[in-house]
Order: C-alpha cells, then structure tokens, then sequence
C-alpha cells in the first residue's frame, strides 16, 4: 500500500509573520520597560518622566526606550544625587535589567501568536 503526502511549503508567508510578530513583541516590551523605568525616574516637575519615549527600528529589529532632556544622562549617572522615595539613578539600567525575562516573555508570546 502506498501513502502518499503533500506539503505545501509558505516561507515567505511564515517569515513575514514572525517578523512581524517580532515587531509588535518589540513594541510591547519596549513600552513594558518604558514603564518600568517611569516608576523609578527622578521627579521635581516630571519633565524629565514625560520625555520618556520606547521606539522600534522595525528593519532593523531593534528597540530602544530613551529619556530627551538636557540632564538625562546626568540624572542616570550620578549615583550621590539626592531623590524622593522610590525614585533613583539608573532609573533606565535597573529596569532594563531586572525585566529582561518579562522582555523575553512578551517577545515570545507574540511570535507565538503571529505564527499559529
């Protein structure tokens, strides 16, 4: 007896799909740290917390969560500044850090999604 089979191979279908999975995964997780990293950012005004932007590079497939203020960096860095409770220096690192699981999570379940 024979049996026979036929597959019909979409790779482009199917790449097209995780690579946009891919982007929505990035902008989920890149606005997971965004806010993350708002709970932490030095407050006097909120300036500094409103010029918290996530942005996505979808050619490239990269992502970035950024903060515009002319003391951004400073604020980072300077770990003998003085702030309020709660909020502190690497405001951006630690949340980057401590979320790279969740990052990894989101990411994931949204190439899952993409590709059933």
């Amino acid at each position: 007896m024979t049996q026979r089979a036929r597959l019909t191979w979409n790779g482009a279908a199917v790449a097209a799909a995780a690579r946009a999975g891919a982007v929505q995964g990035l902008h989920l997780s890149s606005e997971h740290v965004l806010q993350a990293s708002r709970a932490r950012v030095p407050i006097e005004e909120g300036t500094l917390e409103r010029s918290g932007t996530a942005t996505v590079d979808e050619q490239q497939l990269t992502a970035a969560v950024a903060y515009d203020t002319p003391y951004a960096v400073r604020q980072h860095e300077e770990m003998d500044y003085q702030h309020d409770a709660g909020r502190t220096a690497k405001y951006l690192e630690r949340p980057m850090n401590e979320e790279a699981a969740a990052v990894a999570r989101i990411v994931a379940a949204q190439l899952r999604r993409a590709l059933r």
